[in-house]
């Protein structure tokens, strides 16, 4: 074993292990007793029962995690990336074909070992908790355009990252993170117009005192709010959400269904007001300019390791390729992406307390923004106590009652 596989290996068994750690604390962190700020949403019935939810969340979790850890190190093992990739040279197709031949193989062999653990998710633990308004249809019909979407997408994208690092030579990596950056950006506006609808149906808020509330508040912030669309998320789920996407004249504000269904006009306008305050405190902009610096950064190393003939024998592929290096880097550099997003959810976490702040200063007070996500956790059966540890790894939100806590002193 070289020193790269030793490094992988390392990172994949700490990660998990540090995944099984935060799980458990996170578990017994659980409070047995309603938190007194939520006893008015909260009956000891529902408490249970969210307690139960995130049990099962947690070890269903857990299980998926310890079956992808054990099915990645049998097939690396056995010999499994050095198979598939002799295999897919035997056409000779060239280095772009074969490379997307590679990857699409691994991509599927991925969508069919998760495949029995999205039913399972769906079908049974969400059913389970009255969560689940999914038909097998649906479902199924979700998973073909999501396949085909990768497909023709991300096999693009692909595509030319394979073609830039194949004959670009030492600036291929700044064709690719301007492909990447094209393709990001594009997304952005196309995303809300044409491949959102595909899954959801969006339509325009209809007239109505919601409506006219919420064209006061925007007149009020300074906000063209010309965008407010209702989300069907009831076609799926029974919980409840709100988000911002787009920018322009393509950014739109989506409110679900079950959202609107759940919470007052006053709890409406708070949450629209949150949403407003991410596009107004420059969150979205922020957040993409650290994904495209992510993206090239990741670009740049990539370039530093193709080339590299102990990570390909640390994998059994005794012959360097793009498309092998772009798989053998991902997992090489785990602990570092690991890092990474401890930090972009830390940033995040800090987001959700601005656009809080935000609209507490601009609707004038922040009760109705804490009624509403009182309302949202017991329909959501949220997690009220998670562990610390837990939160900092994972959570690209701040623990409710942070944010309940937070909004109270800004209205003292």
């Amino acid at each position: 074993m070289n020193t790269y596989a030793l490094i992988v290996l390392v990172a994949l068994l700490g990660e998990f292990a540090l995944s099984v750690v935060s799980s458990l604390l996170n578990i017994q962190a659980m409070s047995p007793n309603v938190p007194d700020e939520f006893r008015s949403v909260y009956d000891d019935e529902t408490y249970g029962r969210s307690q139960q939810y995130t049990r099962s969340r947690t070890r269903f979790g857990l299980v998926q995690e310890a079956v992808s850890l054990v099915t990645l190190l049998l097939f690396w093992q056995l010999g499994g990336f050095g198979w598939l990739d002799g295999l897919c040279r035997v056409a000779g197709l060239g280095p772009v074909p074969t490379g997307l031949l590679f990857i699409a193989a691994l991509v599927v062999g991925l969508t069919v070992l998760g495949l029995p653990f999205r039913i399972f998710s769906t079908f049974v633990i969400e059913e389970r908790f009255g969560f689940n308004r999914t038909t097998i249809g649906t479902f199924v019909l979700d998973r073909v355009k999501g396949l085909v979407l990768g497909a023709v997408l991300g096999g693009a994208l692909l595509a030319l990252v394979l073609f830039f690092f194949e004959w670009a030579g030492p600036l291929a990596w700044i064709w690719c993170w301007g492909a990447a950056t094209t393709f990001m950006l594009t997304a952005q506006f196309v995303a809300p117009t044409w491949i959102m609808p595909l899954f959801n149906t969006f339509s325009p808020l209809e007239s109505g005192d919601l409506k006219d509330a919420l064209l006061d508040y925007a007149r009020s912030a300074k906000f063209p709010l010309d965008g407010v669309f209702v989300i069907d998320g009831s076609r799926r789920s029974a919980k409840a959400n709100a988000f911002f996407t787009g920018f322009g004249s393509r950014k739109r504000i989506a409110l679900f269904d079950t959202l609107i269904e759940k919470q007052t006009t006053p709890e409406l306008v708070a949450i629209v007001a949150h949403e407003v305050g991410h596009y107004k405190r420059r969150h979205i902009l922020k957040n993409l300019v650290i994904g495209l610096a992510h993206t090239g950064a990741l670009f740049w190393l990539l370039s530093l390791f193709l080339d590299r003939q102990g990570l390909f024998d640390a994998f059994g592929v005794p012959e360097p390729s793009v498309h092998a290096g772009l798989v053998f880097f991902g997992l090489l550099f785990t602990p570092i992406e690991l890092v990474l997003s401890i930090v972009v959810n830390r940033f995040s976490r800090r987001y959700e307390f601005e656009a809080d702040a935000f609209a507490a200063d601009t609707t004038g007070t922040g009760e109705s923004l804490i009624t509403a996500l009182k309302t949202l956790s017991a329909d959501n059966l949220s997690n009220l106590t998670p562990h610390p540890l837990q939160v900092f790894l994972h959570h690209s939100h701040p623990p409710v009652l942070q944010r309940i806590t937070a909004l109270r002193g800004l209205d003292r």
